[in-house]
């Protein structure tokens, strides 16, 4: 067995939306160093329902950092310590044996917590889906030169759609803005050619659902992009914000 250390878990715990949370100690003792940060609280789930406990609740899926699921505070940092990782990528040899951390879930209005470290990330589906479409008939696949695109919008176009739509930037900002995963969306389509049919429309209609959605504004403090596992840029909020106001007085509302 490789190295093992000791962490003090103080695990946000609240069994619904409407109920009142509190904070639960558990001691991890001699947990391996290989493990990830979601593999800890597996532990930990086994050792709480070995004693007819209920199981801390938290999001995951792939644990590869490419869904998007997962995600939780940990020490007030949004997917823990470690730069461009999720926190099911996040593993144990990052700490000091003897650490106390405390895990809370994603704190927003438009995140409301479902249950301990899970919350109700729809908010940011609703915000895709107001202007995540194009009317261009796709059809089969086309033929690779049919419909040239440049390398660097490429290469840019790809860059906007690594947001896995995690929440983290929401979680990190202070406003809770919403910002840099709707400026991603938005960007990742506008420098394609089958993103300009709309646009306008779409800046307006995604910037107005996440006003709707209750997401505060942006202040530009850049704390998404340091939180963001992704690591993409706050260019995106720009290159949004001037779409919009583009869309606003060329276009009137956009629609």
């Amino acid at each position: 067995m490789g190295p093992t250390i000791d962490l003090t878990l103080d695990v946000w715990r609240q069994p619904g939306p409407q109920a009142t949370g509190r904070f639960e100690t558990h001691e991890m003792k001699g947990v391996s160093t290989d493990l990830s940060f979601l593999e800890l609280l597996d532990v930990l789930n086994e050792r709480l329902l070995g004693e007819e406990k209920e199981p801390v609740a938290f999001d995951h899926d792939c644990r590869e950092g490419i869904c998007g699921s997962c995600g939780f505070m940990i020490n007030g940092m949004a997917h823990g310590p470690d730069r461009g990782t999720t926190v099911c990528q996040l593993h144990l040899r990052r700490f000091k044996s003897g650490q106390r951390l405390v895990l809370e879930p994603w704190r927003a209005k438009a995140f409301p917590v479902v249950r301990d470290l899970m919350v109700n990330r729809t908010s940011l589906d609703k915000i895709q889906a107001a202007g995540g479409h194009n009317s261009v008939n796709v059809g089969n696949a086309p033929d690779a030169n049919a419909m040239l695109i440049g390398k660097e919008a490429a290469s840019e176009a790809f860059d906007a759609a690594a947001c896995i739509g995690c929440g983290a930037c929401v979680a990190a900002c202070k406003n809770a803005s919403a910002m840099l995963f709707t400026a991603a969306k938005i960007g990742h389509f506008a420098m394609l050619p089958q993103g300009q049919p709309e646009r306008s429309r779409r800046v307006v209609r995604m910037f107005s659902e996440m006003e709707a959605q209750g997401f505060g504004a942006c202040s530009w403090t850049q704390e998404c992009e340091a939180a963001c596992p992704k690591e993409i840029s706050v260019k995106w909020i720009s290159r949004a914000n001037k779409d919009f106001f583009k869309a606003r007085l060329i276009e009137g509302n956009g629609d």
